[in-house]
Protein backbone atom coordinates (compact mmCIF):
# COMPACT_ATOMS: atom_id res chain seq x y z
CA UNK A 1 0.00 0.00 0.00
CA UNK A 2 1.03 3.52 -0.62
CA UNK A 3 1.87 5.85 2.08
CA UNK A 4 -0.57 8.03 1.66
CA UNK A 5 -3.11 5.35 1.51
CA UNK A 6 -1.28 4.14 5.18
CA UNK A 7 -1.60 7.72 6.55
CA UNK A 8 -4.84 7.99 5.50
CA UNK A 9 -6.12 4.74 7.30
CA UNK A 10 -3.64 4.06 9.86
CA UNK A 11 -6.26 3.25 12.53
CA UNK A 12 -7.99 0.65 10.48
CA UNK A 13 -4.80 -0.58 9.49
CA UNK A 14 -3.54 -0.67 13.38
CA UNK A 15 -6.43 -2.81 13.74
CA UNK A 16 -5.54 -5.28 11.11
CA UNK A 17 -2.24 -5.63 11.99
CA UNK A 18 -2.95 -5.96 15.48
CA UNK A 19 -4.76 -9.38 14.21
CA UNK A 20 -1.70 -10.98 12.18
CA UNK A 21 -1.97 -9.44 8.84
CA UNK A 22 1.43 -7.23 7.69
CA UNK A 23 2.15 -4.77 4.72
CA UNK A 24 4.53 -3.60 2.81
CA UNK A 25 4.34 0.56 2.41
CA UNK A 26 5.54 2.35 -0.60
CA UNK A 27 6.36 5.48 -1.53
CA UNK A 28 6.49 5.78 -5.32
CA UNK A 29 6.16 2.17 -5.89
CA UNK A 30 9.23 1.30 -4.08
CA UNK A 31 8.72 -0.37 -0.62
CA UNK A 32 10.27 1.59 2.15
CA UNK A 33 8.86 -0.13 5.34
CA UNK A 34 7.02 -3.60 6.49
CA UNK A 35 4.17 -3.20 9.02
CA UNK A 36 4.24 -6.20 11.30
CA UNK A 37 2.61 -7.11 14.87
CA UNK A 38 4.95 -6.58 17.65
CA UNK A 39 5.49 -10.36 19.07
CA UNK A 40 4.40 -10.49 22.54
CA UNK A 41 7.60 -10.60 25.29
CA UNK A 42 8.64 -13.61 26.25
CA UNK A 43 8.03 -14.12 30.14
CA UNK A 44 10.81 -16.16 31.88
CA UNK A 45 10.37 -18.38 34.59
CA UNK A 46 10.56 -17.28 38.28
CA UNK A 47 12.98 -20.17 39.37
CA UNK A 48 14.81 -18.80 36.14
CA UNK A 49 14.69 -14.93 37.10
CA UNK A 50 15.60 -15.35 41.19
CA UNK A 51 18.51 -17.50 39.78
CA UNK A 52 19.79 -15.05 37.29
CA UNK A 53 19.49 -12.12 39.87
CA UNK A 54 21.52 -14.24 42.84
CA UNK A 55 24.22 -14.96 40.27
CA UNK A 56 24.48 -10.88 39.65
CA UNK A 57 24.38 -10.12 43.45
CA UNK A 58 27.08 -12.94 43.84
CA UNK A 59 30.18 -10.45 43.23
CA UNK A 60 28.87 -7.44 43.26
CA UNK A 61 29.78 -4.73 45.49
CA UNK A 62 29.74 -0.90 45.38
CA UNK A 63 32.41 0.26 47.22
CA UNK A 64 30.56 1.97 49.69
CA UNK A 65 30.12 1.18 52.92
CA UNK A 66 27.02 2.10 55.21
CA UNK A 67 29.39 4.21 57.44
CA UNK A 68 30.49 6.11 54.46
CA UNK A 69 26.75 6.45 53.42
CA UNK A 70 25.87 8.22 57.08
CA UNK A 71 28.91 10.76 56.93
CA UNK A 72 27.82 11.76 53.34
CA UNK A 73 24.15 12.00 54.53
CA UNK A 74 25.24 14.64 57.06
CA UNK A 75 27.27 16.95 55.16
Amino acid sequence: MSAYEAKTHLAQILERVKKGEQYTITKHGSPIALLVPVEPPKKKDLRTVIDELKRFNKGYTSGITIRKMIEEGRR
